[in-house]
C-alpha cells in the first residue's frame, strides 16, 4: 500500500517553540534555567520537517536541521503570532533583495547596494544580499569592501548550495575578473569542502590557479575536472593551452 501524497495545502509551515534547559554560570554559581527556543519549520516531505532557529529579530538564521513530523507535533508548540512576525520580516527581506537584483542588472550599483544593505540589516546572513552587494563592490573596483563581504560569504554554508548556484558562479567569476585570485582560490576550495563531484568547481579553481601562475595546482584541479567530465570543453581548452606552453608536466 503506497503512502498518500501530501498536497501543498497540507504541508506544515510555521513557527514552533520548545522548552529547553540550559546551564548558566560556572562553579558554585551555576544553575539550570528553562528557556523557550523558537524555530521556523517547513515540511519538505511526507515525514520530514526542516527547522531553523530564529534570531533575536525573528529572522531564521543558522543551520537547517531535519526532524520527523512526529517529533515536531509531539515536542514543539505552534506560535501563530510569532509566525506572522517572521513572515512579515521575510517579505521585507525578499522585496529588498529583489529590488537590489533589479538595479544591479541595470548597472545601478549604488541603488542596488542600498537595497541589499536594507536586507542585510534584517538578515546579515542573507545569501543573495551578500552576493549582490559583493558583486556591486567588485563592479566599482572597491576591493577592500569586497574583501569584507568575501570573508562573510565564506562563513555562510548555504552560499555554496544548489539553490544559489547561479549567483555563486557569478560571484566567483567576478573575483577572478577583479584579479582577486587568492580569494577566488580560497572561495572554490571552500566550496569543494562541501561537494567534490562538481567538475565546474574544479575548472574554476584551475582557472584561478592559472591566473596566479601556480601551474602545479592548475594541473591538479584540471585533472579532477576532466576525471569527472572528460568532455568538459572549457577544461579541454585549458589543457590544450598548458600543452602548447609546455606547462603540462612539472619541471624537474
Amino acid at each position: 500500500m503506497t503512502e498518500p501524497e501530501v498536497g501543498a495545502e497540507d504541508l506544515i509551515e510555521g513557527v514552533f517553540s520548545i522548552e529547553k534547559t540550559v546551564k548558566i554560570g560556572t562553579g558554585t554559581t551555576a544553575r539550570r534555567v528553562k528557556q523557550q527556543a523558537y524555530y521556523y519549520a517547513k515540511q519538505i516531505s511526507a515525514d520530514t520537517i526542516q527547522i531553523q532557529g530564529l534570531g533575536a529579530d525573528n529572522v531564521p538564521a543558522g543551520f537547517k536541521v531535519e526532524i520527523s513530523k512526529e517529533e515536531l507535533l509531539n515536542d514543539y508548540l505552534p506560535d501563530p503570532s510569532r509566525y506572522n512576525q517572521v513572515m512579515k520580516k521575510l517579505r521585507e527581506i525578499q522585496k529588498a533583495v529583489a529590488r537590489g537584483d533589479k538595479f544591479r542588472k541595470r548597472g545601478e550599483t549604488f541603488t542596488a547596494e542600498y537595497e541589499y544593505n536594507k536586507a542585510l540589516s534584517l538578515d546579515e546572513q542573507n545569501v543573495r544580499a551578500n552576493f549582490g552587494v559583493g558583486i556591486c563592490y567588485m563592479a566599482r573596483g572597491e576591493t577592500e569592501k569586497a574583501q569584507e563581504v568575501f570573508e562573510r560569504v565564506l562563513e555562510i554554508e548555504a552560499a555554496f548550495g544548489d539553490e544559489h548556484k547561479h549567483l555563486f558562479n557569478e560571484y566567483g567569476i567576478q573575483l577572478r575578473k577583479n584579479k582577486m585570485y587568492n580569494e577566488a582560490v580560497e572561495y572554490y576550495n571552500r566550496a569543494l569542502e562541501l561537494t567534490q563531484d562538481d567538475e565546474n568547481l574544479y575548472y574554476n579553481l584551475a582557472r584561478a590557479q592559472l591566473e596566479r601562475q601556480d601551474y602545479d595546482s592548475t594541473r591538479k584541479a584540471l585533472a579532477q575536472c576532466l576525471k569527472l567530465r572528460p568532455d568538459h570543453q572549457e577544461g579541454l581548452k585549458v589543457l590544450a593551452f598548458l600543452k602548447k606552453k609546455g606547462l603540462l608536466k612539472p619541471k624537474g
